[in-house]
């Protein structure tokens, strides 16, 4: 087959994809009839509880007397608030992914000596196998730098003696490769596709032992290495607010779902990027960022609320940008006051507008974050407050960092690693069944029709 025809959609695919269509369609009261959790989900958006974990917390609620009611949002990795473990980084200012990493890993603050001997290791394992970079990485670069960074994890498989071995400490050497690493596959295969695709300069810089994964980004993604102490921080402080969010989301639900059916690290983790790379999940912010564009190009006066007030409520009815019918980075699938990772970011990403000579682009997300909840109560129907999330901001920082586009996602998998490293060693330390939910079926019986008696529906 010719390169150009693999991707090919014949006529007969478009009359066959239609045949599939009349044939994929279930009645949505059904949903309500058989009181089935679609998504998992009530109609409320709260999860069905489908097991345990003592990794994280993501509370939105409280109890009130007899009564659970909303609040504002708090997210907790092993017992200790987000908000704490990123204020406790201000006395020495040290950065605190590791740090973090170390805590969801294994389940307590690492010693001064403790952290040292964990970054020693993650520093260790900062290197790819020989020639990884020229016959993996430089060979059919992909213009999505999440397939990219799924098919490097598969690849590594082929390198390590051990890939099938499911015990803890063969799990966990895996792991903490795999935190290691992502930095590296996600750069690098971002340098390949720049340079082959767009006839940019070539760069593969080296890691330095000596420096934190926040770091280490910026310092292999730019040309000359060079970064702030301000933008080292806050990529540090957004590693940390993406890394884990509870066992319920999507990615780390399957993290789950795929450990439990035995399987080795490198299919696990793989699966958990494919889930990451959905722009329901992980792509969000994107999203914003391409939505902010969007609406800077179409605002005569970005002070005038009465105009941005305008193009949200077109935004939420389909007459503009996207036509989804979606003001991104607003709303979440648990928090409804507030998201507590949006407000840690807030004050940071207005510190960095500041440096950066972004003072009006912060002023008019801002107006947005105000606006936009007002404009949602009006136009829709909805079960439960809705406020800014993490991607409302995190966007913005990157498009301030001057990361491309197509690292967004990456970086969140970069932070989120840790996070699946964490649920996959208690899937494998503290369950012994594999993952098998119901769905129950609502198709009738139907007699066997002999092949000369069948009409064709094409």
């Amino acid at each position: 087959m010719k390169e150009n025809e693999f991707s090919l959609i014949t006529p007969e695919i478009e009359r066959l994809a239609g045949l599939s269509a009349r044939h994929f369609s279930i009645d949505p009261s059904l949903y309500g009839k058989y009181d089935v959790k679609r998504g998992l989900r009530d109609i409320n958006g709260k999860g069905v509880l489908v097991g345990l974990t003592e990794i994280s917390e993501v509370c939105a609620t409280k109890r009130d007397g007899d009564q659970i009611i909303p609040a504002d949002g708090e997210l907790f990795y092993r017992g200790y608030n987000v908000r704490d473990i990123i204020a406790g980084l201000g006395p020495d200012n040290h950065f605190g992914f590791e740090e973090s990493a170390f805590l969801l890993i294994f389940g307590k603050l690492p010693t001064i000596s403790e952290l040292k001997e964990f970054t020693d290791l993650l520093s260790y394992y900062r290197s790819l196998p020989t020639s990884f970079v020229r016959d993996i990485i430089m060979k059919a670069p992909s213009h999505d730098m999440m397939n990219t960074l799924a098919r490097s994890v598969l690849t590594l498989y082929s390198y390590d003696n051990k890939a099938d071995d499911i015990s803890v400490p063969n799990v966990l050497r895996q792991c903490m490769q795999m935190i290691s690493l992502f930095p590296l596959l996600s750069v690098y295969g971002y340098q390949a596709y720049r340079h082959y695709h767009d006839g940019e300069s070539l760069f593969i810089h080296k890691p330095l032992p000596e420096l934190s994964t926040a770091e280490t980004i910026l310092h292999i993604l730019r040309p000359d290495s060079r970064y702030t102490p301000l933008e080292a921080k806050l990529l540090d402080i957004a590693l940390i607010l993406h890394m884990e969010h509870g066992g319920g989301n999507n990615s780390t639900f399957t993290t789950h779902l795929v450990s439990s059916s035995g399987t080795d690290t490198y299919s696990v983790i793989a699966a958990s990027i494919g889930s990451l790379k959905g722009p329901k999940h992980g792509g969000a912010n994107i999203k914003v960022v391409q939505m902010f564009e969007d609406m800077k190009s179409h605002l005569k006066d970005w002070k005038d609320e009465d105009e941005v007030r305008a193009y949200l409520k077109a935004v939420l009815n389909k007459e503009a940008f996207d036509h989804a019918g979606l003001i991104y980075g607003m709303g979440h699938a648990v928090y409804s006051l507030s998201d507590p990772r949006a407000r840690i970011f807030r004050s940071y990403v207005e510190r960095l507008s500041i440096e950066k000579g972004y003072d009006s682009e912060f002023a008019l997300y801002s107006m947005v974050e105000r606006l936009a909840p007002q404009v949602i109560y009006d136009e829709r129907k909805i079960y439960k407050g809705v406020s800014p999330n993490v991607d409302f901001y995190s966007g913005f920082v990157y498009h301030m960092l001057g990361l491309p586009l197509e690292l967004y996602t990456p970086i969140f998998a970069i932070a989120r690693i840790a996070g699946w490293s964490a649920h996959r060693l208690e899937e494998i330390s503290y369950n012994g069944r594999i993952m098998r939910p119901a769905y129950m079926s609502v198709s009738s019986r139907r007699n066997y029709v002999q092949m000369s008696e069948r009409v064709s529906e094409l």
